[in-house]
């Protein structure tokens, strides 16, 4: 289960299931890049490098959200 979160909101804004390939994220992404986000915060999966530009994309376990 991939999740999507916003710091500044309460619970899961979306969600998928499935496995980690990029066709499994690309419904996830569809609805996380309509918010025109600032940044993304992420474990650094490899199939991130794909979607996510990468001066928006920042690599950390530190500021990520356990669900």
């Amino acid at each position: 289960m991939w999740t999507a979160v916003d710091h500044f909101r309460q619970g899961i804004l979306a969600w998928v299931l499935g496995d980690h390939s990029a066709e499994t994220f690309q419904p996830l992404w569809d609805i996380v890049y309509f918010w025109k986000c600032y940044f993304y915060v992420t474990d650094g999966w490899k199939v991130y490098a794909s979607f996510v530009e990468p001066g928006d994309h920042i690599i950390s376990k530190t500021y990520m959200t356990r669900i």
